[in-house]
């Protein structure tokens, strides 16, 4: 979803989308030949990675109230299943504007409590099947409070400093690296691609393989 179409009545609108697919193993992805400047871009200044030498860092950008990362995230979980061991993945949520800050810090915060990925998929579905809110600090709690989250350990990381500078931090990669629309991947701290370079995000996993093993490449 670009940034021009973020809207509360857009979303509404859209609603939740179904999707299957056959995710490609990574040998034929690496067959394919990707482009770069159409299926993806090349930073022209690399980012600093959060991995150890010889690991492969991929980043996923998203946002919980987008429809498209809500329709993503199935196709990333069969993705995430075949992941190699010198790959490393994580999430930044990302705020194009003020009122997405919340929902950055209900991930932070449930990340701090090693419950964000046990809770991924239940926050997209409350959102976008049972259409909650979730988006401010009065609708998160209540919503995390019925997971079994102790709410004043969660309020505690929620407004604490170390979720503000994450959330800072995430907001600033997201700047760096340029994003204008969600879901999309970073790899290796050099490439970028999202559904509108590489026509499908079905796709753009197939040009993440390839550029993880252009990464290895590079190193």
């Amino acid at each position: 979803m670009q940034r021009r179409d973020f809207s509360l009545s857009a979303l509404g609108a859209l609603g939740s989308v179904s999707l299957t697919v056959t995710l490609p193993t990574s040998a034929q992805a690496q067959a394919k030949k990707f482009e770069e400047g159409a299926d993806y871009i090349a930073l022209d200044k690399p980012v600093p990675v959060e991995v150890p030498a010889g690991k492969v860092e991929v980043i996923e950008f998203f946002w919980y109230s987008c429809p498209h990362c809500n329709a993503f995230e199935p196709q990333l979980e069969v993705w995430l299943k075949r992941l190699p061991p010198d790959v490393s993945f994580r999430r930044i949520p990302v705020a194009f504007r003020d009122s997405f800050v919340p929902q950055q810090r209900l991930y932070y915060a449930l990340d701090a409590m090693g419950k964000a990925e046990a809770l991924q998929r239940k926050i997209f579905n409350a959102i976008h099947v049972e259409k909650q809110a979730l988006d401010t600090q009065e609708t998160i709690v209540p919503w995390v409070t019925k997971q079994g989250i102790d709410p004043a350990k969660f309020l505690e990381l929620y407004n604490s400093f170390s979720v503000s500078t994450k959330a800072r931090k995430g907001t600033q990669l997201q700047n760096t690296f340029k994003i204008d629309g969600v879901p999309s991947l970073g790899i290796a701290g050099r490439f970028y691609t999202d559904a509108t370079l590489a026509r499908t995000m079905e796709r753009a996993l197939q040009v993440t393989d390839f550029l993880i093993t252009e990464a290895r490449r590079l190193k």
